[in-house]
């Protein structure tokens, strides 16, 4: 049995403004109307009989991991908790003991959340084809079939003495990404594959070789699964003992080191969308080169990529350029700068900005927030809860809370008084009282709500009971 684990802990921090550490780009729908762990959850319908998925995210981002997973309608084996992301091979050496626990004998097939694959009949022969090197102890790693010569890739040069067409090879070596005489001279001579970051092989096997090449990661990781614990659907890993891990990749760690690497060409449309300019190659593009998204107007204007969220985006007299608008953000660059676009997020960061982090609209367990004003003394928010949903019974020791129901049905509770609103009804919470808001009807509630005080942060909360097990 093929048991498929998602390694969705990426940031996707040069997709920003779009995608943001809080809302990374895995869990956005930028290819299709799915979000990119759905689709990549879709795909695995050309594998009959897999078994149930399990999904490595980051501990942030586990409530949008879950309802994404939920909606998808798949059967979720686990979903496992990261206290902090540790690259690939610990999330993946937590996975492969996990499934040995649960699967013995089965092989793990190891899918990033974030890529794009347009042949899924082709993915599905190439994994059938790794399969039997696969069950035979093999670590089968997956080379594209490269169309140009890329030097935003890592490549893999696949043993010319092994057979041709849709088969294991050894692999012969890995190479970093190159430069682009280098990248022409890989795709002339042959051979040479991108690096797609996907893998099968039995866990038993995978432990094996992290046991010879890199046991005070297994050992760590170990003990991060070993002192675990279950909230609600998750799997928290043993903080101390989780970040004791090194943190490296699964080529560094193993795949470089092994004998018992194997290549299966994988040619099928892949795309790890990694950039701007590999989104704007994956859409269909008008007769003027242009992928546009929204309510966008463009005069004169070639081989672009424009986004528009929440206005109208017009552009004159432009070409080979990006341009993302969100209701808070706007990136203009050229498409030969969009790897530098991860430079502007640090610059971010460092200025403690909450714009590399988060959208002004801010999804919780129970719905969303979205901030649409605020200035010294009180910030005007509209807020979703979803069906059946509820927020924490809670207070605030430095602001009060007008609410205003604009849709919807609230059942609202103050210290002991519990009353219901309707649609254009409205009430006050005190500051320091002990407060909930639900949604007891079948549609979504929507409500203004109006903080004033002298300290307005998301940290001013005192959590009494919460059904998602927040503290």
């Amino acid at each position: 049995m093929i048991v498929p684990v998602i390694l969705s802990g990426g940031a996707g921090s040069r997709l920003w403004p779009l995608s943001r550490a809080l809302y990374p780009k895995q869990l956005l729908p930028l290819c299709s109307e799915n979000t990119m762990l759905q689709d990549t959850v879709g795909r695995l319908r050309v594998l009959p009989g897999h078994g149930p998925v399990y999904c490595v995210c980051n501990e942030s981002h586990r409530f949008l991991v879950a309802e994404q997973l939920r909606a998808t309608g798949v059967r979720v084996g686990g979903i496992i908790l990261e206290p902090a992301g540790r690259n690939t091979a610990p999330a993946a050496a937590v996975a492969a003991m996990l499934l040995e626990r649960k699967h013995p004998g089965a092989l793990m097939l190891l899918l990033p959340a974030d890529h794009v694959i347009a042949d899924e009949v082709a993915f599905g022969a190439a994994i059938e084809a790794g399969a039997a090197a696969a069950r035979e102890g093999g670590l089968v790693t997956f080379g594209v079939v490269p169309t140009a010569p890329e030097t935003g890739y890592g490549y893999l040069k696949a043993s010319s003495d092994g057979p041709e067409g849709l088969r294991p090879r050894r692999v012969e070596r890995f190479v970093e990404k190159p430069d682009r005489k280098t990248a022409e001279g890989y795709l002339e001579s042959g051979g040479y594959y991108w690096n797609s970051g996907i893998f099968l092989f039995s866990a038993k096997a995978f432990l094996g070789e992290l046991q010879q090449y890199a046991p005070e990661m297994l050992a760590a990781c170990r003990r991060a699964l070993d002192g675990a614990s279950e909230d609600l659907d998750f799997l928290r890993l043993e903080p101390e003992a989780f970040l004791a891990s090194p943190s490296d990749s699964i080529d560094y760690a193993v795949m470089e080191k092994t004998e018992h690497a194997f290549l299966v060409p994988l040619d099928a449309g892949w795309n790890d969308v990694g950039a701007w300019s590999a989104l704007w190659s994956v859409h269909e593009r008008d007769g003027s080169g242009n992928v546009t998204k929204g309510d966008v107007l463009v005069q004169d204007v070639t081989d672009s990529y424009i986004h528009a969220s929440s206005r109208l985006v017009a552009a004159v007299g432009l070409e080979h350029h990006i341009i993302v608008e969100t209701c808070d953000a706007v990136l203009v660059a050229s498409k030969d700068h969009v790897q530098d676009v991860k430079l502007l997020v640090d610059e971010l960061k460092k200025q403690a900005r909450e714009e590399a982090d988060i959208h002004r609209r801010v999804f919780r367990p129970w719905g969303s927030y979205e901030t649409v004003d605020q200035a010294e003394r009180f910030k005007v928010k509209r807020i979703t809860v979803n069906p059946g949903a509820a927020l924490s019974l809670q207070k605030h020791l430095h602001r009060a809370e007008h609410w205003i129901v604009v849709r919807g049905t609230a059942r609202i509770t103050v210290e002991d008084r519990e009353v219901l609103l309707h649609e254009d009804q409205s009430t006050y919470i005190p500051v320091g009282s002990f407060h909930r808001l639900e949604n007891p009807a079948d549609v979504p509630l929507e409500l203004i709500e109006v903080q004033t005080g002298s300290y307005l942060g998301e940290d001013d909360i005192i959590r009494v009971d919460d059904r998602y097990g927040r503290s």
